[in-house]
């Protein structure tokens, strides 16, 4: 029997939101939908120009953490904060939302990452994250029982910036497999791609990753191509399931010669797209380790998905698992 159904791994980051027009990202030199990692000088001026916030648990994982816990799912989460004020309120948002979170927070300095998230009119988000005590996350932090006990470690393709994670995730890997459990990733950000394309395809080729998730520009940006089509069929040859999302046209899951394709749900306003991946992994996972077809898997996905960017913040304020009772997914 399985501890937990998702493992998750990744930067424990607090995200700071605020609204702003477009000519404050080009005041400000900020790169409009991506994430842009900054020092701490930056994160103080950045923090000082902002207009009202809300301070919100946030960072990738955590963020599919929080929704597979909220549709039901038991969920595990390794994250490195720092015993600061930033750190016990990601550590009690995260232990309230019911995922298991018992990494050792760090001792001084640096603090407790944050993201400093600029939402424009359009609802496009552009993080600017320091990373800070992320960086310190390390095989230290690795706790073999839920390495070994959950059906799929997820981790983030933002971990492979901090060098010590990497560490992390090869050993967590290693446990997961000699367990005969699978690993996901997400590619995280099409910047994220560039800066690692190579290592990227060789998780994936090695066998180290078996489940990747991707949105449509983080596809084209790790095989260099223009074509959607020959991306999808270049990710099925080198692991054996990969999602794809793409933004209001829906979602694609190919594993093999198989190919689902899910339409997205309609929403009524679009706010913020925050965590609007991180959910739709956590939806299709949840569907995935229940042993859901992947047409219900991605329709649970697009579900978690479509909910969370009609709200500010990237974690989920309803209920999933009811959300998803209504629609006859549970």
């Amino acid at each position: 029997m399985s501890q937990y159904d998702v493992l998750c791994i990744g930067n424990a980051i607090v995200d700071i939101i605020a609204r702003c027009d477009e000519a404050f990202l080009s005041d400000n030199g900020i790169i409009k939908g991506a994430m842009n990692l900054i020092d701490a000088e930056r994160a103080e001026l950045l923090y000082s120009r902002m207009g009202p916030a809300i301070e919100a648990s946030g960072g990738s994982a955590g963020n599919t953490a929080a929704g597979i816990a909220s549709l039901g799912g038991r969920a595990a989460y390794f994250g490195k904060v720092s015993s600061d004020h930033l750190g016990t309120i990601y550590t009690h948002d995260i232990r309230a939302q019911g995922v298991a979170f018992d990494t050792r927070p760090l001792e001084g300095t640096p603090p407790t990452a944050r993201s400093m998230i600029f939402v424009t009119p359009d609802g496009e988000r552009s993080m600017n994250t320091y990373l800070g005590a992320c960086v310190e996350l390390g095989p230290e932090d690795v706790e073999p029982e839920k390495a070994a006990g959950a059906k799929v470690t997820y981790f983030e393709g933002y971990l492979w910036d901090p060098p010590r994670a990497k560490e992390a995730i090869r050993l967590t890997a290693g446990h997961a497999h000699a367990a005969g459990r699978e690993v996901s990733m997400t590619l995280s950000d099409s910047f994220c791609v560039d800066r690692y394309r190579d290592e990227f395809l060789e998780l994936m080729r090695s066998g180290m990753v078996d489940i990747v998730f991707a949105n449509e520009s983080e596809l084209k940006a790790l095989y260099q191509t223009s074509s959607f089509e020959a991306g999808l069929d270049a990710i099925r040859k080198d692991c054996k399931l990969a999602v794809v999302t793409r933004s209001e046209h829906g979602s694609v899951a190919v594993r093999g010669n198989e190919t689902v394709v899910i339409e997205a749900i309609e929403i009524t306003e679009l706010v913020d797209t925050t965590g609007a991946g991180d959910l739709y992994a956590a939806g299709f996972l949840h569907g995935y380790t229940t042993g859901k077809s992947l047409a219900d898997c991605g329709a649970l996905g697009s579900l978690a998905a479509g909910l969370v960017i009609q709200q500010i913040g990237p974690r989920p304020r309803q209920n999933l698992k009811e959300e998803a009772q209504q629609r006859g997914l549970a």
